[in-house]
């Protein structure tokens, strides 16, 4: 598999955030989108998930029946963490193991992969934020999709459990998944690129 972005362009608004964008990722590689706030690292997450259309360009995924078809192939993680607070931590990722298929490990084993076992019986209301965090990135383990779209996936996490996630993403990376995330802060997710988004701004003309 192999994602790839075409002369990419994305606006927001009567803004353009990002154009002429060129990347392509293979399967066993991290891409780390960096740049400063406003660039469009949000944004293009959301273009590679399908979630908006790109202004313009194209992005697609080479190596699986539909090219277009993001939804069945990627995992996206944005800033909220989609949790049903009355539900228990071990029911809200029951609920995302079924919506999404594709079952990979059991539930109690991915509480147990991000550092939440034994905690699976609490409401999710009583998680602290990193808590809550990393039963959103435990989503991650229970459905096998091989494209992780990830924006700023450490918030709210502690040493250690940046630590814990880091290695589950390089085991991912290492079985031949792939990983975009967008970050202000370093990750080392193995074998891959940093994306400077910052390079792709729309040039202005000089005032004369």
């Amino acid at each position: 598999m192999r994602l790839v972005a075409e002369r990419l362009g994305c606006r927001r608004g009567a803004r353009q955030l990002f154009e002429r964008l060129d990347f392509a990722l293979e399967a066993g590689r991290a891409l780390i989108v960096t740049g400063p706030n406003g660039t469009g690292k949000s944004s293009l997450l959301r273009l590679l998930a399908g979630l908006s259309r790109p202004s313009a360009g194209r992005v697609r995924l080479e190596g699986v029946a539909e090219p277009d078809d993001f939804a069945e192939n990627a995992h996206y993680l944005g800033h909220l963490d989609a949790h049903k607070a009355a539900l228990t931590a071990q029911e809200n990722l029951a609920f995302w193991r079924a919506v999404l298929g594709r079952p990979a490990l059991a539930v109690t084993d991915a509480l147990e992969e991000v550092g939440l076992g034994g905690l699976g019986g609490l409401p999710v209301a009583v998680l602290s934020a990193g808590q809550k965090r990393r039963l959103a990135l435990a989503r991650l383990l229970v459905s096998a999709r091989p494209l992780w779209l990830l924006d700023e996936p450490t918030t709210a996490l502690d040493v250690s459990a940046q630590a814990r996630f880091g290695a589950l993403a390089r085991a991912h990376v290492a079985k031949g998944g792939m990983i975009v995330a967008a970050t202000h802060a370093p990750l080392d997710f193995g074998p891959g690129e940093t994306l400077d988004l910052d390079r792709y701004r729309p040039v202005r003309p000089v005032a004369a």
